[in-house]
């Protein structure tokens, strides 16, 4: 008899629409949507996907004790063998709202889950230790190898087989150590670690580090009065028409515009309603120009510099920030507000 797998998704993949269908509440349909279908075509006839929960982004995380109890019940009414959660590839929102699902049945229900998010989500982050996370790429496009993976631990879980270590099996490193049997003693390994490091060669360490990025603070401003002041933001603040087809999500590119020419937002991760009305909102031009003619400040820099931060990879944001940076302390600015959403 084939195992009973519950999938939970948000409106996206549900085919229900984008951001601006964010808000809707949970609802359970019978059988597979969307993603759906890859997972029952690598499951076979090992399980079937006997309902799927579907919820808005912006409701889960804005209503998130409601949403929890609701989708609770709505899970637990179909009394699955499994809960499979997105994949939610780089999507922030999504990704912890997958986790906090997983998290919740867990440790409520007692019922095993996967899900799947690329090792930037911040949903990875929070829920790496909690949860088996699948390493995906970061946009939809991945579904292709998301979905196999996904499967493939999904069948060790739910046949109570044995999990190995996060590189053999494809889940994002959880932080568990376990004491394993190895051929030679500690002394002689690290030996030929040291070996291998000296000539050059490829190796593993037995005992990674965490990284942290830290950031040294900047020296505090001695007089604000005499300073100048330019106004960076994640929210997608671009003139009207995206003149530089800056991406709404995992943005390649970022745009360097005039502050008089502000129209709207090109941002795929938020309502954009409240901005493309008055993009002040998100870049408070208005406010740096009160405060230069109040002399609080001494200057505002002419130009904003904008990309869109959802899905947007660590390494192009710092790859972005680097070439600007560079532009600014050449024109002499003393100090940057940097705004998102």
């Amino acid at each position: 008899m084939p195992k009973k797998i519950v999938h939970y998704i948000n409106q996206f993949f549900a085919q229900i629409g984008g951001e601006e269908m964010a808000h809707i509440e949970p609802e359970k349909r019978q059988g597979k949507v969307g993603p759906g279908a890859a997972f029952a075509k690598e499951f076979g006839s090992d399980a079937e996907i006997v309902a799927t929960v579907i919820c808005g982004d912006s409701y889960f995380n804005e209503n998130l004790e409601k949403a929890r109890a609701t989708i609770l019940e709505m899970i637990k009414s179909e009394k699955p063998d499994m809960v499979i959660a997105g994949p939610a590839f780089n999507a922030g929102r999504y990704g912890t709202a997958c986790g906090d699902v997983c998290k919740m049945v867990e440790e409520e229900l007692g019922i095993p889950t996967i899900t799947g998010m690329y090792i930037e989500n911040p949903g990875a982050d929070i829920y790496k230790k909690d949860l088996y996370i699948v390493s995906t790429k970061d946009n939809a496009a991945g579904m292709r190898e998301a979905a196999p993976a996904m499967v493939k631990l999904a069948k060790k879980r739910l046949n109570k087989e044995e999990i190995l270590d996060p590189k053999t099996e494809g889940y994002i490193e959880r932080g568990i150590r376990k004491t394993v049997f190895a051929d030679k003693i500690g002394a002689e390994r690290a030996v030929d670690i040291l070996i291998k490091k000296l000539k050059g060669e490829a190796f593993t360490t037995e005992y990674p580090m965490p990284s942290f990025d830290r950031v040294e603070p900047g020296k505090a401003i001695a007089d604000l009065t005499k300073a100048k002041i330019a106004l960076v933001t994640s929210g997608g603040i671009v003139p009207s028409g995206n003149p530089d087809r800056i991406e709404a999500s995992s943005a390649s590119k970022y745009g360097e515009y005039k502050i008089e020419d502000m129209g709207e937002t090109a941002h795929g991760g938020y309502d954009p309603t409240y901005a493309n009305e008055e993009p002040n909102r998100v870049l408070p031009v208005d406010v740096l120009k009160d405060l230069q003619k109040e002399g609080k400040i001494g200057e505002l820099y002419p130009y904003y510099y904008t990309t869109t931060g959802n899905g947007t990879s660590v390494k192009s944001s710092k790859a972005f920030a680097e070439e600007f940076t560079a532009k600014l302390i050449k024109d002499g600015v003393n100090a940057v507000i940097l705004t998102s959403t």
